[in-house]
């Protein structure tokens, strides 16, 4: 029984040792796509992370599995912030304020999502987490314009959540941005005008008085820690 408590305090501070390995290369990978827009190469990650090339494959069977940790972790955060920002404002606010979340995001994360896309046919769980985050997209949608969408028809409003989620992807966005050369605020400008000329009238019973961000404890431009990088917040939301 005497050995119990040290030996115990060891085995956590082992477990902590690997967290903290597997963070730094997680992270390193991150910060390398990033950079690059392309997918780093082991020696890269390593020399970046300050490890050995055998301790990031003690850590992930390969680089394939490394993009799918990189990538649920982005995708995890961003439901938690997308589900805990609950709008209850007028049809200009939501759009704008969600638009404004959904671009912060993309603007993030679109060279992981670049990297990943390019490997699904290496990695059925890339190919699966790419459904998860447009199902995840749909549903967003499906709760930020519920007024709008109850006056359709069932098939008129399953089109137009396809149309919205295409418009809204991250490769949208990596062509306004890159190919159309806009800022990020003419960027978010552009979505809002299409989205809000795409959804039918907000029936007047279901309209909303606006709600202040500032009166209820939000920013316009909400963050949220992120653990991979080396310091600072990363916004995040679907």
């Amino acid at each position: 029984m005497k050995r119990t408590r040290p030996f115990i305090e060891k085995i956590d501070a082992r477990t902590t040792r690997k967290d903290r390995s597997r963070q730094a290369i997680l992270g390193a990978y991150v910060q390398l796509v990033n950079e690059t827009r392309r997918q780093p190469t082991a020696l890269q990650i390593a020399e970046r992370a300050g490890c050995s090339l055998r301790l990031i494959f003690q850590h992930f069977a390969d680089l394939p599995s490394l993009t799918v940790a990189a990538a649920f972790v982005a995708y995890t955060e961003g439901r938690a912030r997308a589900d805990a920002a609950k709008l209850d404002g007028d049809r200009q606010t939501r759009i704008s304020t969600h638009l404004e979340r959904r671009a912060r995001n993309c603007e993030a994360w679109l060279p992981l999502w670049r990297v990943g896309f390019g490997l699904k046919d290496q990695s059925t769980e890339l190919l699966q987490l790419g459904l998860l985050v447009r199902k995840a997209t749909l549903d967003r949608l499906s709760e930020m314009y519920a007024p709008e969408l109850t006056s359709l028809a069932a098939v008129d409003r399953r089109r137009l959540l396809i149309a919205l989620e295409a418009i809204l992807d991250y490769e949208s966005w990596g062509r306004l941005r890159d190919e159309h050369g806009l800022s990020v605020e003419q960027a978010v400008q552009h979505w809002v005008a299409i989205v809000d000329r795409m959804l039918p009238p907000t029936p007047a019973t279901m309209r909303t008085a606006p709600r202040r961000l500032a009166d209820a404890g939000e920013s316009a431009m909400p963050t949220i820690h992120d653990p991979l990088s080396s310091g600072g917040d990363v916004p995040l939301a679907f």
